[in-house]
């Protein structure tokens, strides 16, 4: 392994414990065994979980194993990390059903036919009475209260149940199962991933070495990128969507997201954000670079100069693109041969909810035909619609049939 191809792989990282710890991994000289536990609870992925992913396709085309675990088992408890509050049990319907998902998005950033998949019951549910007992013997109460979620809640009288403390120990058990050399992760999951160190020490091990990456800031450029927060930029949004979304992040942002969404190297990153602090690159062509890229990635190579151009046809030039999909009016939508808008945007998936959609119209976010829609509750007789576009913001499109 050279340093350069190191330096690569340690590029963007947010810690690597022990320091050196990859760099001896490296040196035993065979494919070492990455690992990464999936959360069955989260289904829908986006450019924050991508970080972790590309990192893993790193490792992949440098001949490593990369190996994924579905927590079907832990995902029974939830992962307890940044939690105020127990987190309800899932179904094997809802967690197989995540899982599936899970794995066709991953698909677009990892090579799946090269990843060895695992689901941690096989090695979880056959533990017995006594095997649970020496695996809690192994760690203490006091150094679970270490963690911060943890101490908050028992600080603050709030309730924490015994099987939240089993999560980690698990999850390191899932590390002991199939002899992990490196376990990857966001910052969020240090704590989990050191207990894997340690357990795997117990049980006869060469312990793992942690590698984590930094948690994305969404668009809104303050929170964590989540689906929950609607600042995500998720993997298989359209491409003038993704485009859009990617040209709204503040400039701040910009070198971070060539570090962890791209393919630019450490270098040429650090140049990109050499020249954005000293005036010599402007933010704004910049950004369209990063749409650009990050586009073509997931879309196809030119795909991003296609959305460029449908977004400046859009933004800068105030048209509606001549390619807007069409979109049957649905029959359910319609009451006595009127339409209550909020409604057809919901069942056209537009939006999520009737309610989204009242608060759509109320943000001047919709129009028809360009012209903008301001009552909530607008009903329009279905013959007018017809041939007409419905637009939401700037970047949705569908022409009524």
């Amino acid at each position: 392994m050279t340093s350069d191809l190191l330096v690569r792989l340690l590029s963007g990282a947010a810690e690597v414990i022990p320091e050196d710890g990859l760099r001896d991994k490296l040196a035993l000289g065979r494919p070492l065994r990455v690992k990464l536990g999936i959360d069955p609870s989260r289904p829908d992925l986006h450019l924050g979980h991508a970080v972790v992913l590309r990192k893993l396709r790193q490792f992949q085309d440098l001949g490593h194993l990369i190996v994924l675990i579905i927590g079907d088992f832990t995902g029974r408890v939830g992962d307890p990390s940044g939690q105020s509050e127990t987190r309800a049990f899932l179904s094997e319907e809802e967690i197989e059903e995540n899982a599936r998902t899970y794995l066709e998005q991953a698909g677009a950033v990892l090579d799946m036919e090269r990843a060895e998949i695992h689901r941690n019951s096989e090695w979880l549910a056959p533990l017995t009475m006594a095997d649970v007992l020496k695996l809690t013997a192994q760690y203490t109460v006091a150094r679970m209260l270490e963690r911060d979620d943890f101490r908050q809640r028992y600080q603050e009288g709030r309730p924490i149940s015994v099987v939240e403390f089993l999560y980690p120990l698990m999850q390191a058990m899932d590390s002991v199962a199939i002899r992990a050399d490196v376990e990857m992760g966001g910052t969020d999951q240090t704590f989990n991933l050191l207990v894997g160190r340690e357990i795997q020490r117990a049980y006869g091990q060469e312990p793992q070495v942690v590698f984590t990456m930094p948690l994305l800031e969404g668009t809104d450029g303050r929170r964590k990128m989540s689906k929950s927060y609607d600042n995500y930029v998720g993997l298989t949004e359209p491409a003038d969507e993704m485009f859009g979304k990617l040209m709204s992040i503040p400039d701040e942002l910009i070198a971070k997201y060539f570090v962890l969404c791209t393919d630019f190297g450490p270098q040429e990153a650090a140049a990109i954000e050499a020249g954005l602090a000293d005036g010599s690159l402007h933010p704004a062509r910049k950004k369209r670079d990063l749409a650009r890229a990050i586009v073509d990635l997931y879309h196809g190579v030119g795909s991003g100069k296609e959305a460029e151009a449908r977004f400046d046809l859009v933004h800068r030039d105030r048209e509606i693109p001549s390619d807007v999909e069409d979109a049957p009016i649905p029959s359910s939508v319609v009451k006595d041969g009127r339409v209550w808008v909020p409604r057809l945007l919901a069942e056209l998936g537009l939006v999520s909810s009737n309610s989204e959609g009242r608060r759509k119209i109320r943000d001047g976010a919709v129009r028809l035909d360009g012209v903008p829609l301001s009552d909530p509750d607008a009903e329009v007789p279905e013959a007018e619609l017809r041939g007409k576009v419905l637009q939401l913001s700037r970047r949705r499109f569908v022409r009524l049939v």
